[in-house]
Order: structure tokens, then sequence, then C-alpha cells
């Protein structure tokens, strides 16, 4: 079996596209794409926050406190061109056109309508179909402040002392006694989303040496040799399953351990900061305990990949079958994130799923050790009975010389 094993890593070692999957895709080309995502966003939230808006108030005269702040407020410049703008449809029609970014409607003088204890609506017409978007936050923003202003003016002139204004206005204020600590705060943001990087990749790092291993024996005329040594059945597909199992472990191995130098590079230059904060209360042993939960998983799907591989015919038909096969993680990942979802008897069980609930839950700080016993033992059963299925469809002559 070991001999099964060191022989097939050494052909591994040799083949240029696995160590391409393996080796140089996390620790070059995964960095790089990540950090052009990361450059991507800021630049386009850097560009938004300094973008400066052209709007036009139609009768502005009714509230010229409220002109005067947009005015001078450093994101706004006044529209001063020549097109008739006096109703919402003219200014909707001006915004479609690009003549400008937004546009207020104040129907009448607002200190009027409260006089006579009537509320003024101010209508703000803009595009917000953009995903970052800034307007409506800044006019909000004036409007309320502007509107505060005119309570206050109406309050003084009713007698109502300055310094009591703010407790008749609100009498009850609400504040939040939070139980959570920083790090089960930020661990229940980002550690959802640890699964979606380590468990695809372990699946990744089986998915190429058990192509090979498989259908690429079979291509080679290679598998009849193999099967002509005094090795068992059992034995040869032991040492192909070591053999993808290292390859699947050490992909994520090498991935994480990338991306860890590339972060510590990176908060050289303060850019990560808030990351590096959040996992500042992780431990070594909390990292332990997730490349932990990860070795089933590993098991199970290299297991998966090299029945896959074993039943196809050739190289290309392998990497067919194994398409639909990154569905097949995707889903269980996706459905750890659904709201209420928690780690607990039943969830323990569910594969994949069950791992992503625990890798949040130690991340947050807040892991039940007693399901994730039952997590390694229903991963283990299920990945000894992927790999048992594995040996069987390795004896069946039907399945190698389809």
């Amino acid at each position: 079996m070991f001999e099964v094993m060191f022989k097939e890593l050494r052909e591994l070692l040799r083949d240029r596209k696995t160590l391409f999957f393996v080796i140089a895709l996390p620790i070059v080309i995964f960095p790089v794409l990540f950090a052009f995502v990361f450059f991507l966003t800021s630049k386009a939230a850097l560009e938004a926050e300094q973008k400066v808006h052209t709007y036009f108030v139609v009768n502005e005269d009714y509230a010229p406190a409220f002109s005067d702040t947009l005015f001078y407020h450093r994101s706004f410049k006044r529209y001063e061109g020549e097109a008739q703008l006096d109703s919402v449809s003219a200014l909707r029609d001006a915004v479609r056109q690009g003549i400008i970014d937004v546009g207020i409607y104040i129907p009448a003088a607002p200190d009027k309508q409260l006089a006579q204890g009537e509320q003024s609506r101010f209508q703000v017409v803009f595009n917000d179909a953009q995903s970052i978007n800034y307007i409506y936050s800044r006019i909000k923003k004036v409007i309320d402040t502007y509107s505060a202003k005119l309570t206050a003016q109406a309050l003084s002139e009713l007698g109502v002392d300055t310094d009591k204004q703010d407790a008749m206005l609100q009498p009850v204020l609400m504040e939040k006694v939070d139980t959570a600590d920083r790090r089960e705060n930020i661990g229940e943001k980002i550690g959802a989303f640890i699964p979606y990087m380590l468990i695809p990749l372990v699946l990744m790092g089986a998915s190429y040496p058990a192509i090979d291993l498989g259908a690429g024996e079979k291509e080679r005329g290679t598998l009849e040799t193999l099967l002509l040594t005094p090795l068992t059945r059992t034995q040869l597909v032991l040492g192909k399953f070591l053999t993808i199992l290292i390859s699947s472990i050490a992909c994520a191995l090498v991935t994480v351990s990338s991306m860890s130098i590339w972060i510590g590079l990176a908060s050289g230059f303060g850019a990560l900061d808030p990351i590096l904060s959040a996992f500042a209360s992780v431990t070594q042993w909390d990292f332990l305990l997730i490349f932990a939960l990860l070795l089933p998983v590993a098991m199970m799907l290299s297991s998966l990949v090299l029945a896959i591989s074993i039943y196809a015919r050739s190289f290309k038909e392998a990497q067919n079958y194994m398409g639909p096969l990154s569905m097949l993680v995707f889903v269980p990942i996706v459905v750890s994130v659904l709201p209420n979802m928690a780690l607990n008897a039943k969830t323990a069980w569910i594969p994949i799923t069950n791992v992503a609930l625990a890798i949040k839950e130690i991340v947050k700080g807040t892991v039940d050790y007693q399901a994730v016993g039952m997590i390694f033992l229903a991963s283990i059963l299920l990945a000894a009975a992927l790999l048992a299925c594995c040996v069987r469809w390795f004896s069946r002559e039907e399945v190698l010389f389809r």
C-alpha cells in the first residue's frame, strides 16, 4: 500500500500540471486575484466617497436654510444649466439624461406648514440602482438637520426651554447592552466565509491527482501493469487514496499559509488591520481544530473523486463527471449561512454543513465540543463508507475495463 502511495507521489511531483494546481495556484494566483478584487472594491468605494453630485432644488425659496446647507456642502454642486426643472417629472427626466445627479422638490414652505400643524414632504429624485451610492444618505442627513432646526425653533416659540427639548422630543431612549464580545461579533460575520475558501480547496487539491491516478492510468495503459503486481486491490486503492488525501490537505495548508504570509506583508502597510484584529483572539488550538475538522472532509472527497476517476474512461470524461461535484460541495456550505442555522445535535449529522457551522463557531469562540465529537463521528463513518464503496468499485472488472 505504501509502495503504491510513494510511487504515485513521485509521479505527481513530476507532473507540472498537478504542481501548478496544488502549489503555484494557491501561492501566487489566488493571492493576486484576491488582492486585485480588494483593490477594485476599495477604489470604487473611494471614488463614490469623493464624488461631487450635481443637484437642483425646485422652490428653494421655501427653505433657504436647507438650500444654503446644500450649496456649501463639499459633496454637492448646484446645477447652473439652462434646462427648465420645475416639477418632479422634469427632475426625473434630468436624472435619467445625466443632466443632474439628484433633484429635490419642495412643495411648500416647511415653517408655515409646521405652524399649521402639518408635515412637509421633500421628494428626492435620484438613481438608486448603483450598488455603491451615498446620495440618499447625504441628502437625508441634510434634511434631518434642517428638520431638527425647525422643530427647535417651533418649540422655542411655544415657550419650551432649549435644554428640555431633547427630553420632550424623545422621552425614552433605547440603549443596547450587547452580551456578545468582540470576537463573537466579528466571528459571526467573518467565520462563515472561511469554509467557502477551505472546503473547495480541499476538493480542488483532491480532484486533479484523482483524475491522473484513475482515468489517467487507463488512458496511458499503465493500469493493467499495476494490477499485475502482487498487491491486492484494496492495497492499490488505499495507496491511491492516501496520495490523493495528502495532496488535498497539502493544497489547503499551502493556500492558508500563503494567504497568512501575504496578509502579514499587507498589514505592514496598515491596509488589513481590521482583519488582523478580528483573528487576534483565535488561538493555535482553534486553527488546529479547524484543520482536524477538514481531515474527514478531505477523506470523503478523496474517496468520491477516486471512485469517479476509476469509473471514467478517459481524462476528459473524468473532468466532465467532476464538474457538477463542485455544486455538491457549495450547496451544503450555502445552507450553513442561512438565517438561524446553528450547530446542534441535528445539523452535526449533515455532511459538510456541519463542518462549515463548526468552523464558524470556532472563530466565534462559542464552539460546542460535544457537537464537534458528533461531527467527527458522522464524517468518519461517511468517509469509511465511501472508501469501502471505492474499494468495491475498483474490484469490478466491468468498471476497470469499460
